[in-house]
């Protein structure tokens, strides 16, 4: 591996208003703007939205794919632009660089037209 590396993508399925109903009850964030379509339309969203968690989670299970859990040193990410179902996600990442110790990284959650979802930076320990 060296700076520059890409890793294989992770391509979810589809998002659907049924995942986050069950999002929505797996995590305990029940707000209706995720799962209630005539709330998400009356707050101005013109529709539900998905759990900005979910999406990061994709940007997890992409690292998790990557890496042993055990080598992750350290993980942040930022919300970028709402996902709204029928959105197909798609997580990329790279290493961006290096230190004696660690890969530092970075991942992105992007839908079909290559909007930005969630962006995160990792750092990998070297073995």
């Amino acid at each position: 591996m060296n700076v520059g590396y890409q890793f294989e993508p992770l391509q979810k399925e589809k998002v659907t208003h049924t995942q986050l109903v069950r999002y929505a009850g797996a995590s305990g964030d029940f707000n209706p703007i995720h799962t209630v379509v005539p709330f998400a339309e009356e707050a101005g969203l013109g529709g539900v939205i998905a759990h900005g968690m979910l999406i990061k989670g994709f940007v997890g299970e992409a690292i998790g794919n990557w890496f042993s859990v055990k080598d992750l040193a350290k993980f942040s990410s930022r919300f970028k632009a709402m996902t709204r179902p029928g959105e197909k996600i798609t997580v990329k990442g790279s290493v961006v660089g290096e230190s004696e110790h660690r890969w530092i990284c970075e991942a992105e959650a992007v839908n079909e037209d290559g909007e930005v979802k969630v962006k995160a930076l990792f750092e990998i320990k070297k073995g």
